[in-house]
């Protein structure tokens, strides 16, 4: 009960209201100051009254003031931010911005241009939708629909390995060799719904997929046709085994090529590399003289052998002529180079022999140059 009496003179004074006096006397009650002073029953000053206004005047409060500067900032009032100039009929002009924001938003966003390389990804809500063809196409608006743009036609290289000794991408030959590679690989996109939604990140993965290619093919071959002529048919492997794995991927990728721009021994061997390789150039080039050569004396033998022929079928047509011809042709070849005498049937005419004696003409001045030389 004590406690309960005790509560009393509160609730009492909070019937008085709550700025003091009996009922709300004081402050700005109707009996209080206009200046916030203590009333006649000493209740406190009213903290909504705004200072420095003479007794008896009420201004507008503090919340009152905050909000008519809220409305001047939104254009409802007088030179705040915002403020449009009203129409004629005394309208503010709100409406037709929000139009023309409107019709700005929808025709940036509508509207797109597809390049002739390129082709439009369409994705509703993030979802793929359709693809655009090359022109002027509408969609709808965002954020309903988002248009990407994807070059078709570029051709992308990535470049695996240095042509620098400073870094090496050694790779193992199917006869356990070790050989520095350096090579690049061309690209394009055929499927750009696949290539923007299967990948996460396409040029890493043309990179590893290229690398894995490069590595099996590699491991088949030998030492000799990665160095030298079976680059060719090695970069047509790795192309077509890039192009399944891709293909399993759906990655929307097309492979155009693989180039080999290096393929040497490590740094460390390079130099007895080398050596062996001119080594081995000598001795192909040697084989190459000899055959050059056999094929030569092949080529004069089956030449002979054939005039031969020729010569033994006119034998059986006339076997008299042709051994009398062989017989003269002969003689012409063995009488051509010697000192002849000429005898005649019945008596011997003399033969001067005028090549002998041309010779010894010519000996005569040589002899006696050389005595000459010895007397003195």
């Amino acid at each position: 009960m004590k406690r309960l009496f005790g509560w009393m003179p509160g609730i009492a004074s909070m019937a008085q209201g709550p700025w003091g006096g009996n009922g709300g006397k004081g402050g700005d009650g109707p009996e209080g100051s206009g200046d916030g002073q203590k009333g006649g029953d000493g209740g406190p000053r009213n903290p909504w009254t705004q200072p420095g206004r003479p007794g008896g005047q009420k201004g507008p409060s503090a919340i009152e003031e905050l909000l008519r500067r809220g409305r001047e900032s939104f254009g409802q009032g007088g030179g705040g931010f915002g403020n449009l100039p009203p129409r004629p009929g005394g309208k503010t002009l709100w409406p037709v911005a929000i139009g023309i924001v409107v019709v700005l938003w929808l025709l940036l966003t509508s509207f797109h241009r597809v390049g002739p390389q390129e082709r439009g990804v369409v994705t509703f809500f993030g979802k793929y939708s359709r693809t655009l063809s090359p022109g002027i196409s509408m969609t709808m608006p965002a954020p309903f629909e988002a248009v990407t743009t994807v070059d078709v036609e570029e051709i992308r290289t990535i470049d695996i390995g240095s042509l620098s000794a400073e870094s090496e991408n050694l790779v193992l030959t199917g006869d356990q060799n070790i050989i520095d590679l350096a090579y690049s690989v061309r690209w394009n996109i055929r499927n750009p719904e696949l290539y923007l939604f299967q990948l996460s990140d396409p040029d890493s993965t043309v990179k590893e997929v290229a690398e894995s290619a490069m590595r099996a093919v590699l491991a088949s071959v030998s030492l000799d046709d990665a160095l030298g002529a079976g680059r060719t048919t090695i970069e047509q492997q790795v192309e077509q085994r890039m192009q399944e794995i891709l293909d399993g991927y759906k990655s929307g990728i097309l492979i155009q090529g693989v180039a080999i721009k290096q393929a040497d021994p490590p740094t460390a061997v390079n130099d007895a590399f080398k050596a062996v390789s001119a080594a081995q150039q000598t001795a192909q080039t040697y084989l190459n003289e000899a055959r050059a050569a056999a094929q030569q004396v092949t080529a004069k033998a089956q030449g002979e052998a054939a005039a031969f022929d020729k010569v033994y079928e006119q034998y059986r047509l006339s076997p008299e002529v042709t051994r009398r011809r062989m017989y003269y042709e002969t003689m012409e070849g063995v009488l051509s180079s010697v000192d002849k005498t000429i005898v005649e049937n019945g008596n011997v005419t003399p033969y001067l022999p005028l090549p002998e004696l041309k010779r010894r003409a010519q000996a005569a001045p040589a002899t006696s140059g050389g005595n000459a030389t010895e007397g003195q």
